[in-house]
């Protein structure tokens, strides 16, 4: 199959825009912790998913896990305890700085990380650079970096113009400073997903020696990583359950009264919102796995430069993540100047994934 990287950069669209809408079911959840909505909806994300799509759209799963080196399954399982770090504290970044201005910053420093560090760890970024393809490729992830600075730069002017007020109308939670030290975390951590990925190039090798189609090649190799990135947040997850003592919310009613003197709810009035709650987290888990069922796509027609599929993942997401952020009124009240700033970062990093898509067409067709 040769590769289609322009077809590449739409799955990794397709991606982005599942990944910047994930967070969106979510709102509709009631009465819940974030510790117990965010566990019920990583069930679907982490297990559920990969595990449904990987035995039904791939050849002899299990064999091929079976058969892959444990150092394999191990530094893909170990990746992926560290971007679940990134990943859980990702969802206190959209707390504390909201989806436009939390993604921008969180994804900046993933996208640089996760882009760069591969590909100059096994030696191959001077190769890349010296080829007219790779230095168009390198200019498109340059490209890409700076749309996202725009975008967080878009962000702080929003967060200078607003009073204390306005930002807590639309981000209860809003704190600029404990946000962005968060943010900072979580995007270096995320990173680790690229390396999980790639540590587990071996489990897609065997997946294709298999016989699966090789488009659906990448899907195994999520099964390993996010069942790393599963470990992470389910101990978290537990532990705040316990300390903060909402366990009960799976599996109880959703209200407890405050006071003994207050009228229990019913059981009718506790088993629709439960039951909402649940498929709202399935929602939003479902939706976020499919922005890896789609990067793992579009990775396969990236050709030689398959390490760009990141930036690109990087830079759909926070495209559709900043208009989800204007639909949800995030950037209301923000000046002709902030929204100036953030259509731009928008043109940037649209036009970044143009160039990179170019950049791997020229590898592919032009330089064989």
């Amino acid at each position: 199959m040769t590769p289609n990287p322009f077809l590449g950069v739409f799955f990794h669209w397709l991606g982005g825009l599942a990944s910047g809408s994930f967070y969106v079911p979510y709102r509709g959840v009631k009465k819940w912790s974030w510790e117990t909505y965010w566990l019920a909806g990583g069930f679907f994300s982490w297990i559920i998913m990969p595990w449904l799509l990987g035995l039904t759209m791939t050849n002899d799963l299990l064999g091929v896990l079976s058969h892959a080196s444990h150092r394999t399954l191990f530094f893909a399982w170990l990746f992926g305890v560290m971007w679940g770090l990134g990943g859980l504290t990702f969802g206190l970044t959209m707390r504390y700085l909201g989806m436009s201005l939390g993604m921008g910053v969180a994804l900046g420093f993933c996208a640089a990380f996760g882009t760069l560090i591969p590909p100059i760890f096994k030696g191959e970024l001077a190769g890349i650079a010296a080829s007219r393809a790779g230095q168009i490729t390198l200019v498109g992830i340059a490209v890409c970096l700076a749309g996202i600075a725009v975008a967080a730069l878009a962000g702080l002017s929003k967060e200078r113009e607003l009073p204390e007020e306005k930002k807590k109308e639309v981000i209860k939670e809003f704190n600029f400073s404990k946000g962005m030290l968060v943010a900072t975390f979580s995007g270096i951590m995320s990173a680790s997903f690229a390396y999980g990925l790639d540590a587990a190039a071996p489990i897609a090798a065997l997946s294709l020696k298999a016989g699966t189609t090789p488009i659906w090649s990448g899907l195994p190799k999520l099964v390993v990583v996010l069942l790393g990135g599963f470990t992470t947040n389910f101990i978290w997850c537990v532990i705040l359950n316990l300390k903060n003592k909402t366990g009960y919310q799976y599996f109880s009613p959703t209200i407890r009264p405050e006071h003994a003197a207050t009228p229990a709810p019913t059981a009718a009035d506790l088993q629709a919102p439960r039951l909402l709650n649940y498929f709202f987290c399935a929602l939003a888990g479902t939706t976020w796995y499919f922005q890896f069922f789609f990067y793992t796509m579009g990775e396969t027609q990236m050709g030689k430069f398959a390490f760009s599929s990141w930036t690109l993942h990087m830079a759909s997401i926070i495209i559709f993540s900043t208009m989800w952020g204007w639909f949800l009124h995030e950037w209301k009240g923000s000046s002709r100047r902030t929204h100036t700033f953030i259509a731009a970062g928008i043109a940037i990093l649209i036009l970044s994934t143009l160039v990179i898509g170019y950049g791997n067409y020229l590898k592919v067709v032009v330089e064989k």
